[in-house]
């Protein structure tokens, strides 16, 4: 039997509308026998590349590169989806079996000689070659890919970095099944009238809903979904259940048994420490901001020091402004993390007459989803069109066509939106299928990109709207910009399709597009009320824009602590107890102590479950800097959806991925590269 027809064809041959995979036929049992085919499959393809007689040339050695795996690609796209946003014990079971075996043909594959002789006479010969601009990149991309596999180490440091990767392939998939299981096995059922006291009728509905799934009928059910979480915490009037779901959402992973997530921490950090050591970085931040626009752990923590300064001071008098409510209710205790959320709401409230309740029925999924699309359509020309009846990978999944001014297809969207127990927590974008031109061996020439977004928004009531926070609707936005790169996409290549760019220039589209959610013209048509359709007021909506930087102290300590402490887990290198490294960075900088890290070490799945974001936190601060002097460009024009400048977004931001270099990329956008004074001036900092 040949290894491809040891793969069902619903993983590989996908069949359903434009493309799209039949995910109804894909059984869990399929992936197993599925991988191990798929991985012998690419090993001979790329066995053929490797002792090919001819002399080495960008076509035959890169372009057949580019599309040699297809059918792992496929089989992965679908397994990794499902482990992420639709897992199960069986998933589960072979996510850890799958992880080290992944990153085992990949380290095999980066320490094939032959074909990185191939590749090596290629770059030292690119002068010569008269390669285009994204050619020259992708050759870039791919040799820099082999000398960090270890293509230039000698056999023995060759065989222990391939240990080591399969190792922390397998780290990693664990770390992030333990904290799904703390979120999902944890949860405070409340009955009594009094336990509900100060919460909104929306949560109280979503909290019933979460009971209801756990067996509960007729309670309200506090989860560590953070759709439910983080407004428990903002509204219930219960201070001592705030305390104890806020200990049981900061516990996750450090519970002590099976899911305790420290050891895979410690071992982890001196893995990467040791990978840094062989391939000659003097530690792991060096090696992954190698190939960043920030390059040096130092340009990062000097980025992030001068924030935090400013953030520390903000956050300083926002507390005193809540001991003050605190202390006028006759009560006195200091302000814990547990009761900031709680009188910042009240303080808003006070300050601009309005509150989160009052805002949310303004918020329906629907509609937000609508204005994502809406936004789209007038910066970049393309449409949604929904699509009844196409099974996805979940029932609550909706699929979508993207079509342009011309109804030309140019891509598949799914959107999957509402929180459950068999999904990792958290927003994220990916890709079935990513944009490419290039002639594949099944005829075709080219794909369209196949991406989804994954939410955890909190699921309704049968018969309710979905009714979202603001942060919430700031999400949705957020990973929308993060497709939109993935669909806009342009180029010949699929390794700098879309979101294929560095870490730090990633997030510039999505957090760029989360502007135009509160671009007033968008709120005037969106925000409308649940039950009479009525537009949200204009004295509200003028209350929630002059509040777009309230609370911006908390919230710039909670990102910034936590990507100061990922900076220094990567710079110290192995370190015996990571939680008391962790202590100290936080004492060192001067962490109040009524705020936490927005993701403390046992589970930070940026930077723990996987690799793709170790180091790497930061970057959502260095894309912000680049996003609020994006937006002002179309502010400085008077017009949010300015033509002339939505068309520059498009051709050099949205639309390029990584065929030019991010910094090339901006400037020919901008004119310029950006300084820091737009996002502290976002942020209400600047002073």
């Amino acid at each position: 039997m040949s290894a491809s027809s040891k793969i069902s064809p619903a993983l590989t041959h996908w069949s359903g509308i434009n493309g799209l995979p039949r995910f109804d036929l894909v059984s869990d049992d399929s992936f197993a026998e599925a991988f191990d085919a798929a991985f012998a499959l690419h090993e001979a393809e790329i066995d053929a590349i490797a002792t090919n007689a001819e002399a080495p040339t960008f076509d035959n050695t890169v372009t057949t590169l580019e599309t040699a795996g297809d059918e792992l690609s496929r089989v992965s796209a679908l397994f990794w989806s499902r482990a992420g946003a639709n897992t199960n014990e069986v998933i589960q079971a072979l996510e850890r079996e799958t992880a080290p075996k992944m990153s085992r043909h990949y380290s095999k594959i980066g320490n094939n000689a032959e074909l990185f002789s191939r590749i090596d006479a290629l770059w030292e010969g690119r002068d010569g070659l008269g390669l285009t601009l994204e050619q020259a990149r992708v050759l870039e991309r791919h040799w820099k890919s082999f000398v960090k596999s270890g293509a230039k180490l000698a056999k023995p440091e060759q065989d222990r970095l391939s240990a080591i990767n399969e190792r922390l392939a397998g780290l990693g998939a664990q770390f992030g099944q333990n904290v799904l299981s703390d979120e999902k096995e944890w949860s405070l059922l409340l009955s009594e009238a009094a336990d509900l006291e100060g919460l909104p009728d929306f949560l109280k509905d979503a909290m019933a809903a979460a009971a209801r799934d756990r067996g509960a009928e007729g309670k309200y059910a506090v989860t560590l979904s953070r759709s439910i979480i983080e407004p428990f915490l903002t509204f219930s009037a219960r201070r001592e259940l705030r305390e104890q779901a806020f200990r049981a959402w900061t516990a996750r992973g450090i519970n002590g048994g099976v899911t305790d997530n420290r050891e895979i921490v410690r071992e982890t950090l001196a893995l990467r420490a040791e990978k840094a050591a062989l391939l000659g970085y003097g530690n792991y931040a060096a090696l992954k901001l190698d190939n960043t626009m920030a390059k040096t752990p130092d340009v990062v923590n000097g980025l992030l020091s001068q924030v935090w300064e400013k953030a520390v001071a903000r956050a300083g008098e926002e507390e005193q402004e809540l001991a003050r409510l605190v202390a006028a209710e006759g009560r006195n205790h200091p302000v814990m993390p547990w009761d900031w959320r709680y009188y910042a709401e009240k303080l808003r409230a006070e300050k601009f007459d309005f509150s989160e309740a009052e805002l949310k029925p303004y918020l329906q999924l629907e509609k937000v989803i609508e204005a994502c699309f809406d936004v789209a359509e007038r910066l970049f020309g393309i449409h949604a069109v929904p699509l009844a009846g196409v099974p996805a990978y979940h029932p609550d999944v909706r699929v979508f066509e993207i079509r342009d001014r011309d109804n030309r297809l140019v891509a598949m969207f799914l959107g999957d939106y509402f929180a459950r127990s068999s999904k990792r927590s958290g927003a994220w974008m990916s890709s079935y299928q990513s944009q490419h031109k290039l002639p594949l061996k099944n005829g075709t020439t080219g794909e369209i990109p196949i991406i989804y977004n994954v939410c955890n928004f909190a699921k309704p009531a049968e018969g309710k709207p979905a009714l979202l926070s603001l942060d919430d609707a700031r999400t949705l936005f957020h990973e929308f910009g993060h497709a939109l790169h993935g669909m806009l996409s342009d180029v010949t290549y699929p390794s700098v399709s879309g979101t294929g760019v560095s870490r730090d220039f990633v997030e510039l589209p999505s957090q760029l597009y989360e502007h135009w959610l509160t671009v007033p013209e968008i709120l005037k048509t969106y925000a409308v009320h649940y039950e009479t359709g009525e537009p949200m007021p204009q004295a509200l909506l003028d209350k929630v824009l002059a509040a777009r930087t309230f609370n911006a102290g908390f919230a710039t300590v909670e990102f910034t602590s936590s990507a100061l402490v990922d900076m220094a887990f990567h710079t110290r290198g192995a370190v015996e107890d990571p939680m008391a490294v962790q202590g100290e960075v936080l004492g060192e900088i001067g962490m109040p102590a009524s705020i936490v890290m927005r993701h403390a070490t046992p589970h930070f799945q940026h930077v723990f479950s996987g690799d793709g974001y170790s180091a790497g936190y930061y970057s959502y601060m260095w894309s912000e800097v680049l996003d609020a002097d994006a937006f002002a460009a179309f502010t400085e024009t008077g017009d949010a959806f300015d033509p002339g400048m939505a068309a520059k977004l498009k051709a050099n931001i949205y639309s390029v991925g990584g065929a030019i270099d991010p910094e090339d990329a901006y400037k020919a956008f901008r004119g310029k590269l950006p300084s820091i004074d737009a996002m502290l001036e976002k942020k209400g900092l600047a002073a």
